[in-house]
């Protein structure tokens, strides 16, 4: 396993983190600023954009054991973006590590650019599923790490990142169900959670998992610290969600 163990940081995010709070991805010192900058292009982002930003880092910095020349490997980790308009972001993260060529983000959105406002696996390397209709990516990730677990694939992890809007779709309650009570050890998912679920649960976002069998963690969406011990947290026993707060709107 060790050819897919995680990549190495590159130079946007070289420093090792020390536990403090980090520059906000708005911040023009943050490390994925200059990249971003290049896919705006002078366009406006929403907030949903940055509030990934800090995940996606420790995914792909810290945990995740996929490399550009692994993206095809059955023993790789597999990351869904299901939260698929928030994709700049996603695209500034692939380009550092080196999954795409810098160069594409100067064209994002283009009629001949490879990276539309939605991912699509079959244009992006590195891109697992086609996203941008919410409220699917929980579903393929049980479906993902089914086929894994059929496979007798047992060391690779499947991560899904969706928004806490999502999980007013019933989609994603039947898709955290079936995983409880099948124990699909090998699924995490990531709610960032930003206040915009229209009618919310009991207890809140967590609470939403815990009920059907799923370990849970609840950190602050900015602290990439608490965030690695939380994505780092599950019993390989039971499905387990990490529960991003950031700020309401983001």
């Amino acid at each position: 396993m060790s050819s897919l163990a995680t990549t190495t940081t590159l130079a946007e995010a070289a420093a090792p983190l020390d536990g403090r709070r980090p520059m906000s991805p708005l911040d023009g010192h943050h490390p994925v600023a200059p990249l971003l900058e290049r896919i705006r292009a002078g366009r406006d982002f929403g907030a949903n954009v940055y509030s990934t930003l800090d995940v996606l880092r420790v995914l792909y910095n810290r945990i995740l054991r996929v490399s550009p020349d692994t993206v095809d490997d059955p023993e790789r980790d597999r990351f869904l973006l299901s939260k698929g308009h928030a994709v700049a972001g996603y695209y500034a993260v692939l380009a550092a590590k080196g999954f795409i060529p810098l160069a594409w983000l100067d064209d994002q959105g283009g009629p001949t650019s490879r990276l539309g406002d939605h991912p699509d696996r079959l244009l992006v390397p590195g891109v697992e599923i086609g996203s941008g209709s919410l409220g699917h990516g929980l579903g393929l990730g049980v479906g993902t790490a089914l086929g894994l677990r059929a496979q007798d694939l047992l060391d690779p992890r499947v991560y899904v990142l969706l928004g806490d809007a999502e999980l007013d779709e019933g989609s994603n309650h039947e898709a955290i169900a079936y995983a409880g009570v099948t124990g699909l050890a090998n699924l995490t998912a990531i709610v960032v959670d930003n206040s915009s679920a229209t009618h919310g649960w009991p207890g809140g976002v967590a609470a939403r998992f815990t009920v059907n069998g799923w370990t849970a963690a609840t950190v602050d969406g900015r602290d990439q610290e608490a965030l690695h011990r939380a994505l780092t947290g599950h019993d390989n026993h039971r499905p387990h969600v990490v529960v991003a707060v950031v700020d309401s709107g983001e």
